[in-house]
């Protein structure tokens, strides 16, 4: 008897897959191609333009100090993300708590980032020795005693001046993704852990981090890839970057528009790096809840 059932839902099971066979869509192979071929004819019409002198691309793509700039992209973008991601936490965790001054202070940080343009911080990090002239450490028993004490321009060079910036603008963003990340844990969850006599510190970090990663980490991933794109704003405030180290070559060869290709060659390689290394991240993430792609 069990054999007969078996083999009626197998043919049952036949039938289904028969009547939603994956239908063909023809339309998609030819727009594919079309967007292919209007992607290779911009790329080439670049390339092959009277305009672009490609001795001067193949001279300067490996030069010195293109190399070193895309190394301090690299290493500005990785710093001010991990500073970032930590304050973000820090944001978060403010914006969650029962206490009302911590939630107005996250939410009070978040908005006044968010409506500063990145560009407008980098410049107030580049110029804070119009501030402040000086950083000393002073004798508390008497004020006029200095202890020891920094130039403000030696203290805060344009590399830190860009990483705190891109590091505070970070932290609101990342703030945001964080708390979405821990509201989409059920409520249950805590409320399980507490009755294990889990404290506040162990239910975060063993029951409900671990499940709003899931949740974090694309978006994170997408928020990394953006801020390898924003270093070239630090640009601005001569900060070593890809972008600043192209420009000064630029100022010396008038070759403005190759140095902007090398330096898209370059962002190019390194963001779709980063995208590939998203894109893996999620995978391994969507283990067990794939998606069937109509």
């Amino acid at each position: 008897m069990s054999n007969a059932l078996l083999s009626d839902r197998q043919a049952a099971l036949a039938k289904v897959n028969d009547m939603v066979a994956t239908k063909r869509h023809p339309w998609r192979i030819v727009f594919g191609v079309l967007a292919a071929v209007v992607v290779v004819w911009g790329a080439l019409n670049l390339w092959l333009n009277p305009a672009l002198d490609h001795a001067t691309i193949f001279k300067y793509l490996t030069a010195e100090s293109i190399l070193t700039g895309v190394k301090n992209t690299i290493v500005l973008a990785v710093i001010s993300m991990v500073i970032g991601t930590v304050g973000g936490y820090l944001v978060a965790v403010m914006r969650l708590s029962h206490n009302p001054v911590l939630r107005a202070i996250g939410f009070g940080y978040v908005a006044l980032i968010r409506s500063i343009p990145l560009l407008v911080l980098i410049l107030f990090m580049g110029n804070l020795a119009l501030f402040w002239s000086r950083v000393d450490i002073v004798n508390p028993f008497n004020q006029d005693e200095v202890w020891i004490g920094w130039g403000m321009n030696d203290l805060v060079t344009p590399f830190i001046a860009s990483i705190l910036a891109l590091a505070i603008n970070e932290a609101a963003y990342m703030g945001e993704v964080i708390r979405s990340g821990l509201r989409s844990v059920d409520q249950g969850q805590r409320e399980a852990a507490t009755a294990l006599g889990l404290g506040s510190g162990h239910t975060m970090s063993k029951v409900i981090l671990p499940q709003a990663m899931r949740v974090i980490l694309p978006p994170a991933g997408s928020q990394f890839v953006t801020m390898i794109k924003m270093t070239s704003l630090v640009s601005v405030i001569a900060g070593g970057d890809l972008l600043t180290e192209a420009q000064n070559i630029a100022a010396t060869n008038l070759r403005t528009l190759e140095l902007l290709v090398i330096a898209s060659a370059w962002y190019l390689l390194v963001t779709g790096i980063a995208t590939i290394g998203q894109s893996i991240l999620e995978h391994r993430l969507e283990r067990g809840q794939r998606r069937v792609s109509i």
